[in-house]
């Protein structure tokens, strides 16, 4: 098992991390028309986290680079957006376990601060939280949603991984047809 994903190509660890942002996509996006969840910002945070991933991951499929300065370049842009996810949904769990006494009061809803305040300030905003963040409408095997998605990007960060170890393993390609002479 481990010999074969040590023979993954980039774009192969581009397409799984690719799949892997899409799934989660379709469970969030189920989450919210299906069942009725209504996404919170450190949610919508989440998603973007996710959505800059599988950005990366199909430029990555599409270009499939040779050697391995593109290799680790994609894995390091795919791996900073996963990191990125992770720290959200750590604070998100964080905002989930305060007592109800320290649980910040809810402010105004993301599409008003968007409108009205500079990024900077409404990152600052919706990263200390608020009370819609801190509520835990969803529970599956005891593990509310920002706790799922937590290990969804522990697990999708090794699709970065991967190709930051396939940099490692890559030397520069010949081009396609070039006859590469032997040397003794």
């Amino acid at each position: 098992m481990m010999t074969r994903l040590r023979q993954l190509s980039v774009r192969q660890w581009s397409l799984a991390g690719l799949a892997f942002c899409a799934l989660m996509m379709g469970v969030a996006l189920g989450l919210e028309h299906i069942a009725g969840l209504a996404p919170c910002p450190l949610c919508i945070f989440q998603r973007v986290a996710v959505l800059s991933a599988a950005a990366v991951f199909l430029v990555a499929a599409i270009h499939n680079p040779a050697g391995r300065l593109g290799a680790a370049a994609y894995g390091a842009l795919s791996l900073a957006a996963v990191i990125g996810g992770i720290g959200v949904a750590w604070r998100h769990l964080w905002l989930q376990s305060l007592p109800p006494e320290q649980v910040p009061s809810c402010g105004p809803g993301l599409d008003y601060m968007m409108d009205v305040l500079p990024l900077r300030d409404v990152l600052s905003m919706v990263l200390s939280g608020s009370g819609e963040c801190a509520e835990i409408d969803f529970l599956l095997a005891g593990i509310s949603l920002p706790g799922w998605t937590l290990i969804g990007f522990v697990v999708l960060a090794l699709a970065p991984l991967g190709l930051l170890f396939a940099a490692l393993r890559e030397g520069p390609r010949e081009p396609r047809g070039a006859v590469v002479a032997k040397q003794d």
